[in-house]
């Protein structure tokens, strides 16, 4: 019976709504009157006129507060109280219209009385609050609770005793939690077409054994029986309150069987409105690389950017925009986008203009940081107080092959903003450099530590502006990351491209790295070298490895032909390292936060480094790549260039 009920189009649910609450109202009246006269009270002529016109009043305000348009099932408190002033509306305009109707005589125990005694209108409202709404919320608990309690006692009682009646077209699924985001994703997934929960697991041994909504809880030691027994195709992490380190081990314990694991996302996420409760995820790299987070100093993210001017260089690129976005919570008083790209600088500014709770003004500019004139021009005209330099050409193959553009882009930009800085009175300017700078074997590489030679060499000497530099690894979602590629290749079936079995790799999030750099930033006195801590090393094999177990699919090797996604190596491309490094000395300390580190590395003099300087400056706009190539050897101590300059000369 319920089931067909559930299944009524919506008009006839709310005909059926009407038709009930009409039948109700007349019941309660006609028991407001018996209550009152302490009789069972048969009514005359005029006394059911009035309690026929209940419905009528009753219906009419009812839908007027929109009783009929929400939903049953989803009856919250703020209904609960639409429900208490439609009702108690009704019960207010009843009461009056009684009092206007003719006035009429019942016999009560020998007295004759008024055909409308006035305490009727207090039990009739008291009686229609109770009834109204009670029968609402016991609808509710029927069709949210009970049937889904049917539900899955049925499913657990039959179906789960019999696996070979399941239907084969939905994958069975083990939740892992079974607290509240468990329990809410279990009964989300009663009605899915797609997904057949089997059972919870959990760590905590006290729920071992027992039953929620209609599903036993096992123990987290008993996964693989488990998964055999009920031929699981997926396991649903239902954690969104667990530490990161916490869903690493969870993932790890995973990672060894043969299912597909997905989680629910994270209570910051769901905060911040980028995801909803119901959303289920691919397992997130993040989640996979285990880091502890460390609360960041609200004085240090502030202190450069609340009620400053900012400018952003590269504030369409993966690590503008996303100092964009949390710059703008940080309650600027002005922010610049600068971005030669005009595609992704109309995208980071529509986004923006619906992120900005501030209300500060956001001015997209395009431009190069090529042109000095425009850059001074700007931060004069703007009275920017602080500049972070994100701006650059960061993929190693596609810099090595068009070396005079990285060249020209990677120093002589930075050069161009640091110079106007200066000239402009900035206050502060902050670098974002990478690791690949230290030691590098790329063109690249050696850019980034130049461009850091250069805002060494102008913190001396003048106290105009503050310099410093911010140097990290891998960044997670930036367009060069392996992780896209990855799961792409995965979907296609294969293979995974690595280029080498023993690369590895250092890996952050682009938020947590945009997150330091601020903070970095804030802390710097002039020519500092922040680094990030990136954690663990990576072993890009490992990581595609657990990419692919994750995904429910096998690895194809020598060990298992008969595997899903195969590995290819295809060398180390131009440029590229089997392992990259954040230090060129040992000379470091810490600062206020343990995943920001202050090295102090040799510099040049700036008299010095702008003759050679310049003299790489003419090389580049000659296109004399040798020369440029050995001058870039003389700047950056340890540069061993691994491409042969003399097989891209086709390429420029």
């Amino acid at each position: 019976m319920l089931s067909k009920l559930s299944n009524l189009s919506r008009l006839s649910k709310q005909l059926i709504m009407v038709f009930t609450d009409s039948i109700l109202l007349i019941l309660i009246l006609w028991a407001s009157y018996s209550i009152r006269l302490d009789l069972f009270y048969l009514p005359k002529d005029d006394t059911i006129r009035l309690i026929l016109a209940a419905p009528i009043i009753g219906i009419t305000i009812f839908s007027k507060f929109g009783l009929y348009k929400s939903v049953v099932r989803h009856i919250d408190i703020r209904s609960l109280w639409f429900l208490f002033l439609a009702v108690s509306l009704y019960a207010l305009l009843w009461g009056l219209f009684s009092s206007f109707m003719r006035t009429d005589f019942i016999q009560e125990k020998g007295f004759f009385i008024d055909i409308f005694p006035r305490s009727v209108s207090i039990i009739n409202w008291l009686l229609a609050l109770i009834v109204i709404v009670g029968t609402r919320i016991f609808a509710r608990y029927l069709f949210n609770d009970f049937i889904k309690f049917s539900y899955f006692n049925n499913r657990s009682a039959k179906n789960l005793e019999n696996l070979e009646n399941l239907d084969d077209s939905k994958s069975r699924v083990l939740i892992y939690g079974a607290g509240s985001a468990g329990v809410q994703l279990a009964s989300a997934l009663s009605d899915s077409n797609v997904l057949v929960p089997v059972g919870f697991i959990d760590d905590n041994k006290d729920l071992e054994g027992n039953n929620i909504s209609g599903l036993n809880v096992h123990s987290v030691n008993n996964i693989e029986n488990l998964i055999n027994k009920f031929k699981v195709d997926e396991v649903l992490i239902a954690m969104p309150s667990a530490s990161r380190s916490d869903r690493f081990n969870i993932i790890d314990k995973l990672e060894r069987y043969p299912v597909m694991v997905r989680t629910l996302p994270g209570l910051t996420e769901i905060a911040q409105g980028k995801v909803k409760i119901d959303d289920l995820l691919q397992v997130s790299i993040k989640d996979l690389l285990g880091r502890k987070s460390v609360t960041p100093n609200e004085m240090l993210l502030g202190k450069n950017i609340t009620n400053k001017t900012v400018l952003v260089t590269g504030a369409g690129g993966s690590i503008g925009s996303e100092l964009c976005r949390q710059i703008i919570f940080l309650k600027p008083t002005a922010l610049i986008l600068y971005e030669m790209n005009e595609l992704a600088l109309y995208t980071i500014d529509k986004e923006l203009s619906k992120l900005n709770v501030g209300k500060f003004n956001i001015y997209p500019l395009l431009g190069s940081v090529n042109n000095k004139l425009r850059l001074k021009n700007l931060f004069k005209r703007f009275k920017v107080d602080t500049i972070y330099h994100a701006a650059a050409y960061k993929h190693v193959p596609m810099v090595e092959f068009n070396n005079t553009e990285g060249i020209e882009n990677n120093i002589f930009g930075t050069l161009n903003c640091a110079v106007s800085a200066l000239e402009s009175g900035v206050k502060n300017f902050v670098l974002i450099s990478t690791d690949k700078a230290v030691r590098p074997t790329n063109t690249m590489g050696a850019t980034k530590r130049v461009a850091e030679l250069i805002l060494q060499a102008f913190s001396t000497n003048q106290n105009i502006t503050t310099f410093s530099m911010v140097r990290f690894g891998n960044v997670l979602g930036s367009s060069g990351s392996v992780i896209p590629l990855f799961k792409k290749q995965i979907l296609d079936g294969g293979p995974i491209t690595v280029t080498d079995k023993n690369i590895i790799r250092y890996f952050m999030t682009v938020n947590e790295a945009v997150e330091l750099t601020i903070q970095a930033g804030a802390m710097g006195t002039g020519g500092d070298v922040f680094v990030l801590d990136m954690g663990k090393p990576v072993k890009i094999k490992e990581l595609a490895e657990k990419l692919i177990r994750l995904s429910g699919l096998k690895v194809k090797d020598e060990i298992s032909p008969e595997g899903d996604i195969e590995i290819k190596y295809t060398g180390l491309r131009a440029g590229e390292k089997l392992y990259e490094e954040l230090l060129i000395g040992d000379n470091v300390s810490e600062t206020e936060n343990p995943l920001i580190m202050r090295a102090k590395e040799d510099m040049f003099d700036w008299v010095d480094l702008k003759i050679m300087l310049d003299n790489l400056s003419t090389a580049n706009n000659n296109s004399e790549q040798l020369k440029s190539r050995e001058i870039l050897k003389q700047l950056v101590s340890g540069f061993t260039p691994d491409a042969d300059i003399k097989d891209i000369l086709h390429v420029e």
